[in-house]
């Protein structure tokens, strides 16, 4: 399988704290992942460098089918090319309904003349139900944003997303501050997403983590310190002794 991003020999510094060292793993096209360690490992460092948001001193960022660098991409480039990125608290139209949101969101011409003019059309409007559907915000497509509940505003902050089509997914620790029920759910809407794009999951909840049984990379210090299943990097002494034991 070949990889869809490749993180080769990646290091960055602030104010000469390494917060990447020498960082190098791959994510597949269709991949669901998982990335844990303790605060200060390089989990957020890691995005923003994937994202366009932070430069790395050394190293190499290869995207894509040609191995394209992203480091020579700016941020608006990188979200074109199919990267989304989920930050922890959701950012939605609070003014807006569901059905308003995933449209704003939706992949289109964006250009002056074309917003001017903009409707959406039937089949713009059959995709965001589909969206709604997948997310599970069928029954609230009217709905104010603002009136959801945290976890409903996770999943549509999701769906808006999954409404720009992205090929890698990037997502923060959506399970703060969920139900269990909420939980569940989001792990079925990650899931479900991960079997035709790659999607990457940063989180401290082990039990969530559990649930998407998929490959987990273990960051200490801004370099993978273990890779594996969950059962694998947990049983890692290693692991033990400067995640899971503190």
């Amino acid at each position: 399988m070949s990889a869809l991003l490749e993180v080769s020999g990646v290091s960055v510094s602030f104010d000469g704290f390494k917060a990447i060292n020498n960082l190098s793993f791959e994510i597949g096209a269709a991949e669901m992942r998982a990335i844990i360690g303790p605060n200060g490992a390089g989990k957020t460092t890691f995005m923003d460098i994937v994202t366009g948001k932070t430069k790395p001193d050394t190293g190499r960022v290869l995207w894509g089918e040609f191995g394209r660098s992203l480091l020579a991409m700016s941020e608006a480039q990188i979200a074109r090319e199919g990267i989304g990125r989920k930050f922890q608290k959701p950012t939605v139209f609070e003014d807006q309904s569901v059905q308003e949101n995933l449209l704003m969101a939706l992949k289109k011409d964006r250009g002056p003349f074309a917003v001017l003019f903009w409707r959406p059309s039937s089949a713009d409007l059959d995709r965001v139900a589909a969206l709604a559907r997948e997310i599970g915000l069928a029954d609230h497509l009217g709905r104010k944003s603002g009136k959801l509940s945290h976890g409903q505003k996770q999943w549509l902050e999701i769906g808006m997303l999954l409404a720009q089509e992205p090929r890698l997914l990037l997502v923060d620790e959506p399970a703060v501050g969920m139900t269990p029920a909420e939980r569940e759910h989001t792990t079925a809407i990650l899931v479900e997403a991960a079997k035709t794009r790659a999607v990457v999951v940063v989180e401290h909840d082990m039990e969530f983590i559990r649930r998407l049984d998929c490959r987990v990379t273990v960051l200490h210090e801004g370099s993978v310190l273990a890779e594996g299943s969950l059962e694998r990097v947990t049983a890692n002494q290693q692991v033990i002794d400067v995640y899971l034991g503190r």
